[in-house]
């Protein structure tokens, strides 16, 4: 089920003028309270990863790629954000500190798939509760355009609490973008909810430093 176009256009130009002009580029944040869900129960455990129909560039996602050879080469002729190979793979084993900065700091992970048994032993433990394993990849697959649909991609879910939040574009691209990226996460929730709308609360929008605008 959709929004009323109108009310999201109107809603991202309001959050646009509640929000101070910040000397890096903003995300817009989509925030849906759900209702009438048990978050004990299958149902109130959401995990969804999207694609939308538009991103701005290579600012809307940072990719890790784990892979050796000609994966390693494409990923960074690629402009993968960090490639890491098998020997530094291995040299991140055990150190706690440098797997959590990597898995704060890059949204999704696509791994060449012979290296995914020694992924899941080094950063599973670190990126499994972060809904953040990485995506196997075979080696002759075309790394570009898996990485172009990731840079489009989110990952909603909840947690302990009947809320999503997610990221729906940055404040520099253009309003009718961010709506349609909004359209396809609704509909995308929505049928993951047994009574669709119905599951939903309110909705708001934010721009990362602003003020949250009701849309719903």
């Amino acid at each position: 089920m959709s929004l009323n176009q109108k009310t999201i256009m109107n809603a991202i130009k309001e959050a646009k003028e509640k929000s101070k002009k910040r000397n890096f580029t903003q995300s817009v944040e989509l925030i849906l309270n759900l209702k009438n869900i048990d978050m004990k129960s299958p149902e109130g455990k959401i995990r969804e990863q999207i694609e939308l129909p538009y991103s701005s560039s290579k600012k809307m996602n940072k990719l890790c790629v784990i892979a050796t050879g000609e994966l390693a080469f494409k990923a960074k002729k690629a402009d993968a954000n960090l490639v890491i190979g098998r020997d530094e793979l291995g040299e991140l084993a055990g150190k706690k500190k440098e797997l959590r900065k990597i898995a704060n700091e890059y949204d999704f992970f696509l791994a060449e798939a012979p290296l995914m048994p020694s992924v899941g032993k080094v950063l599973g433990p670190i990126l499994g509760p972060r809904g953040k394993m990485p995506m196997p990849v075979s080696p002759t697959a075309d790394i570009t355009d898996l990485m172009k649909r990731y840079r489009k991609m989110i990952s909603v879910r909840t947690r302990n609490q009947p809320i999503l939040q997610c990221r729906v574009g940055t404040e520099s691209m253009k309003e009718e973008e961010i709506a349609e990226n909004i359209q396809v996460t609704l509909r995308a929730i929505t049928r993951k909810l047994k009574r669709g709308m119905g599951n939903i609360k309110s909705i708001y929008l934010k721009i990362s430093m602003g003020t949250p605008v009701k849309v719903h």
